[in-house]
């Protein structure tokens, strides 16, 4: 059994470790915008009923304005909803496209080292160093 402070010596097994730690970050990510969307996203449509209803029958694009503007809470909720999924959109397709970049993986390595020395009472012990 390894000593949980001790550094890592073996590169494949940090490297290892940086990638569990950025799978982890895209999950929380997700988990965020999942938590966002029940939360302020459903009082959004909530507030909007109304107007989604006349949509049905008779869609314009001046009704969807007018809604709009006329309920600015949830509008600005439903905004926000989509604007943080479009932001973790980017995030995740910039990295999926061009890689992670050579600042973010020292950020995640001082992360993962950050974990080892905490060691197992550290909240991402478990899905980043594993056992």
């Amino acid at each position: 059994m390894t000593n949980p402070k001790s550094k890592i010596q073996n590169p494949k097994s940090l490297r290892q470790q940086v990638q569990r730690l950025h799978q982890v970050e895209i999950c929380g990510r997700w988990l965020a915008v999942t938590a966002i969307w029940m939360s302020f996203g459903t009082y959004g449509i909530w507030g909007l009923r109304r107007e989604i209803a006349l949509w049905e029958e008779y869609f314009t694009w001046s009704a969807v304005r007018y809604a709009l503007a006329y309920n600015q809470v949830p509008s600005l909720c439903l905004f926000f909803c989509i604007g943080v999924t479009v932001a973790v959109i980017v995030w995740q397709g910039q990295r999926a496209l061009l890689g992670i970049s050579q600042r973010e993986r020292q950020r995640l390595e001082k992360q993962v080292q950050k974990i080892q020395e905490t060691g197992p009472r550290h909240p991402l012990w478990k899905w980043v160093i594993g056992s």
